[in-house]
């Protein structure tokens, strides 16, 4: 009886869905721009995803014998909000105004079932909806940075305005022709002055904001002579744009003005904004500022309080929290949230604990699907904004750009739905979940160490499964491309760490026995076992399948993941098809140390450079060893809150990355706190009676900040230094009083009070040494 029960059960799902097959769209002939947008929109989809061209009428058929999907502007409810209904063979969606015509669409068009030749529609679709935030927007830059943006035409630009739409995305944030980028691309199909005044133009025709990204990069601002320049400038822009609902001004990142001058001069570019914008805003970040220029800032909006300015953007390097800035910022300037969605390191909200196989390799700027890290720092930091409008630099960031989007409409969403959605309308129906499972098993991927996360291989399993099952033109799809990538280079990262650890344990092992077959030979051997590993990399298959995804994704998104082959502007810019056989062990640090120890005449002294080798984390008797770069060799490192409470690190430690493959792996990777947040380690059940000493690695990944290093709360082990570069161990007696009892706490701060990204208090290695 179950069974029979289960049967019907799962017949009437198959039944509950409304054929759309032949119907037809009704829409006023009143309706002009934004709606007769979502109208083409609507048709134009439908007919992408079935090959159904619906026709478009401006009544409703008579008699109800035909299927239909009736459009409307109600003119009541709240702005861009929208009801949808089905009763019998009418599909009805009702926008309150003109963009909720259009969110309407976009909901129904991420709900229809689409096949070849075929539409339907759960029958069970309603919804009565308006967006929980006004602002829900991307960065989308035409400029040679970017990974893939230069090279889009016109009309991909429209169709990737469109799917953000799709998802209820109301606003886009484009940037100047001058910023910090090159003034031209190889890739740029028009000018970018050319380029910018049409995606202006095509966001007014489906009525979303247009915002700005326009940094203040000359070099004085107090000059009046620069001040008129930029007013030209600036005046250029304004003037030849059709729309231009709002421009943000980053204080640094590129630009480095002192407050003071800096709001002088947008309130000057503000009166000109408005000549040709009227209603047009102005926003500001203290982006970059030092604690000396934050205090100004505050000032003038506590004491000037400029009506010219609009709000207040919180953003990358910006010195403080999101929920302090709020407590200090007037509460008559709204925040506007501008998070990093695009970067994976080096970044606003990076990805936690991430391997350094992925890090070294796929690098900062990868396809990076993080569904359920994005909606944590949504959750937990966008309520204290009125909205957003993300910081990306290609579409590597896509899932990202929907995860936002449809969570600043409904915070409560389902991230599962959302991504179930995204499968169904961008792949199609029948890989709804399992890609929206794929793309949740890629965020897995970078959730633990490479070395033992066996489910990266799984997770190539599962989209090779769906690749086995494609069709040519699903095989030709942008994004299923981007996720297969992740995929295989994650895959192939991991067999490659497998073998290149094996490679040096065994290279290890011969080191071993350098006192009974000689140094000489020992090294032979080890530098032999590893350099087989490069010859393994070469013959895997899965290292041809990035290969060739590669240059399909170049052919179809105009991805540039190679500076040779696809003239990307640099290896750092997303080009990670050129790192994708970085030694991920110490080959090219042992290959280099083997030859230096060649070079010495006596026996003794090679046995002596190969022992040191062998025993480098050896804290010796009663001491301890910590590799601050590796979460699982950081035993005495003081983390904080982590990313589930403090997505930006700001309070936490973090570990970061600065690959430099002639220096030992273990100095790629480190520890740091940002700001004048301290980093701190503590030890316990020392010897009280002992004497100990410290020996220390800094990185220097960015070398001039100083960093002074103290035991408890105030005994100095060493003052603010500069940090040696290339780097190398220094050693600190610790005062028998910060150890007298048994309790051990370290802190490193950089010098404080800095404006800039925060970085600086860098720390790769730690021995506590029993003397």
């Amino acid at each position: 009886m179950k069974r029979l029960v289960l049967a019907l059960a799962a017949a009437a799902g198959q039944a509950a869905a409304a054929d759309l097959t032949r119907a037809v769209v009704v829409a006023p002939s009143s309706f002009a721009g934004p709606e007769k947008k979502a109208v083409a929109m609507l048709v134009e989809e439908v007919e992408k995803r079935s090959g159904v061209r619906w026709p478009v009428i401006s009544a409703p058929p008579s008699g109800g014998a035909q299927a239909a999907i009736v459009l409307e502007r109600t003119g009541s409810g709240p702005g861009e909000g929208y009801r949808i209904g089905i009763e019998q063979r009418t599909v009805t969606v009702s926008g309150n105004d003109a963009r909720g015509v259009l969110f309407g669409v976009g909901h129904l068009l991420r709900s229809l079932r689409m096949r070849p030749g075929g539409v339907t529609v759960p029958d069970y679709l309603k919804a009565s909806t308006a967006p929980k935030y006004g602002l829900r927007g991307h960065q989308l830059g035409y400029r040679p940075k970017t990974n893939s943006y230069d090279g889009w035409s016109l009309a991909m630009w429209e169709q990737y305005i469109r799917d953000l739409a799709v998802f209820g995305a109301n606003a886009v944030e484009l940037i100047p022709p001058r910023s910090d980028d090159a003034a031209w691309s190889p890739h740029f199909p028009l000018p970018p002055m050319e380029m910018m005044v049409a995606m202006s133009r095509v966001l007014d025709d489906y009525g979303l904001d247009v915002w700005i990204w326009y940094p203040a990069m000359d070099k004085d601002y107090s000059d009046p002579k620069t001040v008129e320049f930029a007013l030209g400038e600036w005046e250029e822009v304004f003037r030849k744009l059709p729309r231009i609902d709002a421009v943000f001004v980053p204080g640094g990142d590129p630009g480095h003005t002192q407050p003071k001058h800096l709001m002088a001069l947008l309130e000057k570019q503000t009166r000109s904004l408005r000549r040709h914008h009227p209603k047009a805003q102005m926003w500001l970040s203290p982006q970059s500022f030092s604690q000396e220029w934050m205090e100004e800032f505050y000032s003038i909006l506590r004491d000037q309080k400029p009506a010219w300015l609009a709000g207040v953007v919180f953003g990358p390097q910006n010195r403080v929290s999101l929920a302090q800035l709020r407590k200090d910022v007037p509460a008559q300037y709204p925040i506007r949230h501008y998070p990093d969605i695009t970067h994976s390191r080096q970044a606003q909200y990076p990805a936690p604990d991430w391997d350094p196989a992925y890090a070294v390799t796929e690098a900062r700027e990868v396809i990076n699907p993080r569904p359920l890290g994005q909606a944590r720092i949504f959750r937990l930091l966008q309520p204290l904004t009125m909205g957003f409008l993300t910081y990306s630099e290609g579409c590597n960031d896509d899932v990202n750009k929907v995860i936002w989007s449809a969570l600043g409409w409904n915070p409560e969403a389902d991230v599962g739905e959302v991504l179930r959605d995204y499968s169904r309308y961008f792949i199609g129906d029948r890989y709804a979940d399992n890609f929206a499972q794929g793309l949740l098993a890629l965020e897995r991927n970078w959730q633990s160490s490479l070395l033992t996360n066996t489910g990266v291989f799984l997770t190539l399993e599962q989209f090779q499964a769906m690749e086995r099952s494609a069709s040519p033109q699903e095989l030709l799809n942008w994004r299923f491309q981007q996720a297969l990538y992740r995929a295989y280079y994650d895959a192939y990262n991991g067999s490659r760490l497998l073998y290149e650890n094996w490679a040096e344990a065994t290279a290890m092992n011969r080191l071993e026995g350098a006192g009974r077959n000689g140094s000489l030979a020992a090294m032979t051997e080890a530098e032999s076992i590893l350099d087989r590993a490069t010859q393994a990399g070469q013959a895997d298959s899965r290292r041809a399948r990035v290969f060739e995804l590669a240059e399909a994704l170049y052919q179809s998104i105009r991805m540039q993941l190679s500076v040779e082959k696809y003239k990307a502007i640099a290896v750092g810019r997303g080009a990670n098809l050129d790192t994708v056989d970085m030694p991920l062990n110490n080959r090219p640090w042992l290959k280099q140390r083997f030859a230096e120890l060649r070079q010495m005449p006596e026996e003794k002294e090679r046995l002596d450079g190969i022992r040191q080798i062998l025993r480098w984390a050896d804290p010796g008797p009663g001491g301890f060893y910590d590799d601050l770069g590796n979460p699982a060799r950081q035993p005495h490192l003081v983390r904080g809150p982590g990313f589930e409470a403090d997505p930006a690190f700001l309070e936490s430690s973090l570990v970061s990355f600065s690959y430099q493959p002639t220096l030992p792996a273990t100095w790629r990777t480190f520890a740091e706190s940002l700001n004048d947040a301290p980093l701190k380690m503590r030890y316990t059940h020392l010897d009280p009676a002992a004497q100990y000493k410290v020996r220390v690695v800094y990185s220097v990944e960015t070398p001039r900040p100083k960093v002074r290093l103290e035991a408890g709360e105030s005994i100095e082990i060493h003052p603010f230094i500069e940090r040696p570069n290339p780097p190398r161990p220094l050693d600190f007696d610790i005062p028998a009083k910060a150890t007298a009892g048994g309790e051990l706490n370290l802190s490193w701060r950089r010098e404080p009070g800095l404006g800039g990204n925060g970085r600086g208090c860098q720390v790769a290695e730690v021995w506590l040494i029993k003397k």
